[in-house]
């Protein structure tokens, strides 16, 4: 199993800011610490610091202007291709 995941690039946790660039829910990793020092990210509805560790099923909230979307995460990818980056996450209404 441990080497299944080193192939392919799963983890059990990974930084939150690290996630939203990976996963492109966020374009930049600056960005994404942006957004969680000004509190427009939350995980699991509490606010969340660029140095959270997520695990699969935590939902991240961003908020962008007056309109919050949810992500659930469904897996942890070390890197992922512009064409995979969406199966990081599903986005529950």
């Amino acid at each position: 199993m441990a080497n299944q995941k080193q192939e392919t690039g799963a983890q059990d946790a990974m930084r939150l800011d690290k996630f939203l660039k990976v996963s492109r829910i966020i374009k930049r990793r600056s960005v994404a610490n942006d957004a969680c020092d000004t509190e427009h990210v939350s995980v699991n509805d509490r606010p969340a610091k660029p140095g959270l560790k997520l695990k699969v099923g935590d939902v991240i909230s961003v908020r962008y202007g007056e309109n919050v979307t949810r992500y659930e995460v469904v897996s942890l990818n070390e890197h992922a291709r512009k064409d995979e980056a969406d199966g990081m996450y599903r986005v529950l209404r």
